[in-house]
């Protein structure tokens, strides 16, 4: 794809995001998919690390490497015409900068950045660590030329068994990934509590993202909650498995 496309789908993506609220991103794990969210009318697209891992037989978590992870998604990009993010997990041991070059070379406009290093043991990075890579990424797009939409995310509500405790924590993390460049924030884990959720809508000025399930879930709820950006995570392709195994059953000996 050459670089005058990428630009543009970078700067789609961006008004993308300001001209709906929530902006949903099907998340999408090969061309088959992802031909199918765009024939459902959806304008932009986001590629799980977990679904595309899932479709390859990798594990997820960082179990596969940056350079595999861009040569399975080369295809999905290039099968559709709307701008596509990626889940680039914790940058998979790399330098931001090899990040936003891999990604623009293969089309991509968008990427998900976690605080968790599965690489490294899956310690979770301090909130200027994170800040930090964040900027590098930033600074890195700014370099290209290419307004790569950087969806900050945090994990730490994941890692505790009481997810209120870690809100003020959770809010200063986000706040400072804002600080360093992100274009959107994902507090993952989060998604089924109104309360935390407003809250954290409430404390920073990008959009937040939340994960749906496309059937469990109400858009109007995220709407009403302030939420600026929905995702699937794997739980489309895990509605898609509950789907096709209620169809098939029938058939099983």
């Amino acid at each position: 794809m050459d670089s005058r496309t990428t630009v543009e789908r970078a700067q789609r993506l961006k008004q993308l995001h300001a001209d709906h609220k929530p902006l949903v991103l099907p998340t999408v794990w090969d061309v088959w998919s992802a031909r199918t969210a765009v024939g459902a009318g959806f304008p932009a697209l986001t590629v799980g690390s977990h679904p595309l891992a899932d479709s390859r037989g990798a594990a997820d978590h960082e179990g596969q490497t940056l350079e595999e992870v861009l040569a399975a998604v080369r295809p999905i990009i290039a099968a559709v015409d709307v701008p596509v993010s990626v889940d680039l997990e914790a940058g998979y041991g790399h330098e931001p900068a090899d990040l936003v070059a891999g990604l623009t070379e293969v089309g991509g406009v968008g990427l998900n950045i976690e605080d968790t290093v599965h690489s490294d043991g899956g310690r979770v990075r301090s909130a200027q660590e994170h800040a930090s890579y964040i900027a590098g990424l930033r600074a890195a797009a700014d370099d290209a030329g290419i307004p790569v939409w950087i969806n900050g995310r945090t994990d730490l509500f994941l890692n505790t068994k009481d997810a209120s405790s870690v809100l003020d924590e959770a809010i200063e993390r986000l706040r400072a990934m804002e600080r360093a460049g992100a274009d959107s924030l994902y507090p993952v884990g989060i998604q089924d509590d109104d309360d935390l959720l407003a809250a954290v809508t409430g404390a920073v000025a990008v959009p937040v993202n939340a994960t749906a399930h496309p059937v469990k879930h109400d858009l109007e709820r995220f709407r009403r909650l302030g939420v600026g950006r929905i995702t699937y995570g794997p739980l489309l392709q895990f509605a898609v498995t509950d789907a096709m195994k209620s169809m098939l059953g029938p058939w099983a000996p």
